[in-house]
């Protein structure tokens, strides 16, 4: 996994609409790049919705957010517009960037192995260097520590 202090793997991936979106593109701005397990699940719902119902702080931090998971781009945008998202989903379908940013993992459930995204954020600075690795966060307490990071990292500059 990515760690603190490391510059932040560029990136272009297809949002909600089919646009792309480069990490590149968001140079001068704090990114907060977080990976979800699968679309329309509870608890990618319940992060998904933190963060939409909390835009106007990351906003006022001046940080863009970003969702990525490994689903197509139309499951990306029938959940999107399920939930009134206001922010951007990406969909990393063949896991390239989950794979870049360590994330992508053999995980089990009911005693089945497969490969998935595992649920991390990560802070990124204007310069692009990870600020902060968030590596098991938990989708109901997501914006509470995220927006206490981008706190810290305002008082600190």
């Amino acid at each position: 996994m990515i760690e603190t202090g490391e510059q932040a793997p560029d990136f272009t991936l297809p949002d909600q609409d089919g646009d792309q979106v480069s990490l590149a593109d968001l140079r001068g701005r704090t990114v907060v790049l977080y990976f979800y397990p699968k679309a329309d699940t509870p608890g990618c719902t319940t992060q998904a919705c933190g963060v939409r119902d909390h835009l106007p702080e990351y906003e006022g931090s001046g940080a863009v957010v970003l969702g990525v998971s490994p689903d197509p781009v139309k499951k990306v945008k029938r959940f999107h517009e399920k939930y009134d998202l206001n922010f951007p989903l990406l969909a990393d379908e063949d896991h390239a960037v989950c794979e870049a940013y360590g994330v992508w993992a053999e995980k089990s459930m009911y005693g089945r192995t497969y490969w998935g995204a595992q649920r991390a954020t990560f802070v990124i600075d204007a310069e692009g260097v990870v600020r902060h690795v968030i590596p098991k966060v938990s989708p109901k307490t997501h914006d509470e520590q995220v927006l206490a990071v981008l706190k810290d990292l305002s008082a600190a500059v």
